[in-house]
């Protein structure tokens, strides 16, 4: 699950980063060399742009709900608080299959990864379980992730910026009617209407 999603979020960042350079290639210029009015490049840059942020921000909190239902199932997590199940030494509690690697080996499939609360996940699943489902607690103790420490390689900084990014897109969207309510009124109250 989190792979797919995963792929649904690169793809949303991939056509996002496409559409910003083809818009900075249109105010640069370079529409003409291929004999095109710039109208026609800006548009498609805008909507890969738009595209790429509404996949990105629709995939994140679908999910997050696939992730909240799929972790519980499993039986480690709960979101009301006390999981249902013990978790054993050598299962991660995100996907509630066996780690065949400790955290201190490298994996040929895939890594472990310890949390601060010594707790050990397949590496891409908290990660997916982080950065993905949008959780920065640990799935089986509900302790705080130290998402700095997990993230130290500075090519996945971009990562969580892009998180954030969707995250205050999602929330301008939902708040958009309440805020243009606001300016209205401020406007009316001013007389600059």
């Amino acid at each position: 699950v989190y792979k797919w999603f995963y792929f649904i979020y690169k793809l949303s960042y991939a056509l996002g980063i496409i559409g910003y350079i083809i818009m900075m290639l249109t105010f640069l210029g370079f529409n003409f060399l291929f004999n095109q009015p710039p109208n026609v490049w800006m548009d498609c840059g805008f909507l890969l742009v738009f595209y790429g942020l509404y996949l990105g921000v629709l995939g994140r909190d679908v999910s997050e709900i696939v992730s909240d239902k799929m972790a519980s199932h499993v039986g480690y997590y709960s979101p009301q608080g006390m999981p249902t199940r013990h978790l054993e030494d050598n299962v991660c509690a995100v996907c509630g299959n066996k780690l065949l690697v400790s955290e201190k080996e490298e994996g040929i499939i895939e890594n472990t990864y310890k949390l601060s609360c010594n707790h050990v996940f397949h590496e891409f699943c908290i990660r997916g379980w982080c950065i993905v489902g949008k959780k920065q607690t640990c799935p089986y103790c509900k302790e705080k992730v130290d998402l700095k420490r997990m993230f130290c390689n500075p090519w996945e900084k971009p990562h969580l910026l892009y998180g954030k990014l969707l995250d205050w897109v999602r929330w301008l969207v939902a708040w958009q009617p309440l805020i243009f309510f606001i300016v209205q009124g401020i406007n009316w109250m001013l007389g600059l209407e």
